[in-house]
C-alpha cells in the first residue's frame, strides 16, 4: 500500500541514495526547492499533502531510478545505505576511457592506469566511474561531473548510457531504441546531433546510475 507516510520515506530515501538533501534533489529535477520540505508534506489544519505524479516522475528521471526502484523504496524493503560500503573503484575521463587496453569486451575496467573515488556499492556490485569532459551532456551533465556507470546492469528505453564504438568513440546518450541489428541514441545537448549504429559497431553499453553534480 502506498501511504503517505511511505511515499515521503521513499523521496527521502531516494536523496539520500544519491548524497543529496530532499531540497537539491528538488533542484536536480528542476523543481522548486522547497517542492520537498517537511514543511509542506502538511497543510495547516493538518490535511496530508502528497506529492504530484509530476514531481515524482521528474525526481526518477533525475536520478536515473526506475519505477521498480522507487517503489521499493516505498515498501521499505531496501534502505537508501542498506548493503552498502563506501569502496574504492576505478574512475577515467571520457578521452581515456577511448584509449584501448582499459576495458574488456563487456565495458569492465581492466589494466592500469585507474584514479579511484570512494563510492558506497553493495557486495558484488561492479561499477566505475568516468569524468565528464566537455558540453555535449548539457543540460544534465557538466565538465568535470563523475557519473557512476554498470555495464552488467539491463538497459531499457530512456535510460541513460555510455557507449563505446569499436572505433574507441566514447559518448554519452539516452538510448531511443535497440534492435538486434540498430541502435539509436539521443544527444543530451539539443546543440548535438542524435546518433545510429549498427549493433556490430558498438563495443559496450553501460547504463549510468549515478551522477556527481
Amino acid at each position: 500500500m502506498f501511504s503517505h507516510d511511505r511515499i515521503w520515506a521513499a523521496i527521502d530515501a531516494l536523496a539520500q541514495r544519491h548524497s543529496l538533501s530532499v531540497s537539491g534533489l528538488a533542484k536536480r529535477a528542476g523543481l522548486d526547492p522547497t517542492t520537498f520540505n517537511k514543511s509542506k508534506r502538511y497543510a495547516a489544519d493538518g490535511r496530508a499533502r502528497w506529492p504530484s505524479t509530476e514531481s515524482l516522475a521528474k525526481i526518477m528521471e533525475a536520478t536515473g531510478a526506475s519505477l521498480d526502484e522507487f517503489t521499493t523504496l516505498v515498501h521499505g524493503k531496501v534502505s537508501a545505505t542498506a548493503g552498502s560500503a563506501m569502496r574504492s573503484i576505478p574512475l577515467l575521463g571520457f578521452a581515456q576511457a577511448g584509449a584501448g587496453g582499459f576495458f574488456d569486451d563487456g565495458g569492465f575496467p581492466v589494466g592500469q592506469g585507474w584514479d579511484v573515488v570512494e563510492f558506497p556499492i553493495g557486495p558484488g556490485d561492479t561499477v566505475y566511474a568516468l569524468e565528464v569532459s566537455g558540453d555535449s551532456m548539457l543540460p544534465l551533465y557538466r565538465d568535470g561531473d563523475t557519473v557512476i556507470v554498470a555495464p552488467g546492469a539491463p538497459v531499457r528505453r530512456g535510460d541513460r548510457v555510455v557507449v563505446r564504438t569499436k572505433d574507441g568513440e566514447v559518448m554519452a546518450k539516452i538510448l531511443s531504441r535497440q534492435t538486434p541489428r540498430t541502435i539509436e541514441l539521443q544527444s543530451m545537448n539539443p546543440e548535438h546531433t542524435n546518433r545510429t549504429f549498427d549493433a556490430v559497431h558498438i563495443d559496450w553499453i553501460a547504463r549510468i546510475l549515478w551522477a556527481s553534480q
